[in-house]
């Protein structure tokens, strides 16, 4: 998937590649969080987006015979303009994606390529509507079969569904069976999450009461209503989420991801990067409980940073997690040692290798170096198969250059569409990355080169 920018935040004009890990570094204020935003809520709504229409004389067979046959390819031949129409309509909706003035976008573009040669129509669907114990009607395709059935379950004359809502439903249904598979399912984890793991009960309490005050105004307070529901709206998509994530913990925790229940040893290393673990009791508070002192829980104020800033990816890890899924972390090494800076690069490489693909924004040298070391630890060396064992490297953890995408978000000379000389301006700059010596990463080099530099002239400047 091909993703493409023009006009957003620094951005002027910038594409990129998704890889199963893909990183976009930088400096402050290059635009790497506009294009991390822009990608979360792209796949987060694009089913609200992608317009697909059924023809009227679908519904009206469905009415009169109770059954109605679609052919998927024909749909599936629709595919690019669907897609065009669905980023545009995207593109118009950025005000609300980052809860930003409308003026801000009036030049923006965000257009998605995809590779539709193979589109697999072989899984089999199968959709009941109804209301209350009653099915309305059906929806489904064999395995291997390209064709949809939808069927009415109850005699047409007592159907009373609004033929709005069957075209919808009927639609979402194929965009799910047609478009889900090259989209993944997003989780991000925003750079503001340590603030919404503090707050989360205050958000909780503030929300409940908010509620209640609303049920006991009066209509001169009205005004005043709709404000506060503005002011507690107003945030970008990602960091609602965020918020929601945080809000709803205690019912999350009831379930089981693939990795908690195929892959503990990876929770266990996530474990000690936080020197313990998180827990939800039965009254549904939250306590972060250290490994060296168990008889001992702390309620995430007063935690430390990095358990803060680990919080809804460890949840999401062990209770949310799916093979296919995109987990974005803006900025993974908020709040972390160097040495734990590290063990997330080795956490993400080998959540990689699970299938899981990741994307990262990050200032952190040590995430990039640590990345570096995998690639190169990843080779049927002897003296390479020796390092790893020294330094204590699992095979799951190495990566191959392959699977990685960099960019370096700078501002260099590039050609815009539509012009024939090259134009200084942002945008995302492909790093290099080399099977045997890893990423090249000049964004960090050139200002570790200058505190060498530096640092030589203190020690030998005297000479």
């Amino acid at each position: 998937m091909k993703i493409k920018i023009k006009n957003l935040g620094a951005l002027k004009q910038a594409e990129f590649t998704l890889g199963d890990l893909t990183i976009i570094c930088g400096g402050n204020n290059t635009g790497k969080t506009y294009a991390t935003y822009a990608l979360f809520g792209f796949l987060s709504t694009w089913q609200d987006r992608f317009p697909i229409k059924i023809n009227a004389d679908k519904i009206d067979l469905l009415l009169a015979d109770g059954v109605v046959r679609l052919d998927i390819p024909e749909y599936v031949e629709q595919t690019e303009k669907i897609l065009a129409e669905g980023c545009h309509a995207y593109t118009k909706e950025l005000p609300k994606i980052f809860a930003a003035p409308s003026e801000r976008f009036k030049e923006t573009k965000f257009q998605v390529s995809l590779d539709t040669t193979n589109i697999d129509l072989s899984t089999q669907f199968d959709l009941k509507i109804g209301s209350g114990e009653a099915s309305l009607f059906s929806i489904t395709k064999k395995q291997k079969s390209t064709e949809l059935f939808v069927t009415l379950l109850v005699e047409k004359e007592k159907v009373k569904i609004p033929r709005e809502i069957l075209e919808l439903i009927i639609a979402d249904a194929l965009k799910n069976m047609i478009f889900a598979q090259l989209f993944p399912r997003p989780f991000i984890a925003s750079s503001e999450r340590t603030g919404a793991a503090i707050f989360r009960k205050d958000l909780n309490f503030d929300r409940n009461r908010l509620f209640k005050e609303i049920g006991q105004a009066s209509q001169d307070d009205i005004n005043l209503v709709k404000l506060l529901l503005k002011d507690y709206g107003d945030y970008a998509l990602p960091i609602k989420t965020n918020v929601d994530f945080m809000r709803k913990l205690e019912t999350i925790a009831k379930n089981s991801s693939f990795i908690s229940d195929n892959h503990p040893d990876v929770l266990e290393d996530f474990a000690d990067i936080i020197g313990g673990e998180y827990t939800v009791t039965r009254n549904d508070e939250l306590y972060y409980v250290p490994k060296k002192r168990k008889q001992v829980k702390l309620s995430m104020d007063e935690s430390s940073s990095a358990v803060r800033s680990l919080l809804d990816i460890g949840f999401y890890l062990r209770h949310q997690a799916r093979i296919g899924d995109l987990l974005m972390v803006d900025e993974p090494e908020l709040n972390l040692h160097p040495e734990n800076q590290r063990r997330v690069a080795r956490l993400l490489a080998r959540l990689v290798n699970l299938g899981i693909k990741i994307f990262i924004t990050t200032h952190s040298d040590y995430i990039i170096k640590e990345l570096n070391t995998l690639i190169m630890l990843n080779h049927d060396k002897p003296h390479l198969k020796r390092i790893a064992k020294e330094e204590g490297y699992l095979e799951a953890e190495l990566i191959s250059s392959e699977k990685i995408k960099v960019y370096i978000a700078e501002e260099v000379l590039i050609q815009l569409d539509g012009k024939t000389r090259k134009t200084k301006c942002q945008t995302l700059t492909a790093a290099d990355i080399d099977p045997e010596l890893g990423i090249e990463a000049r964004s960090f080099d050139k200002t570790i080169e200058t505190m060498n530099r530096i640092q030589e002239t203190i020690i030998w400047g005297e000479e």
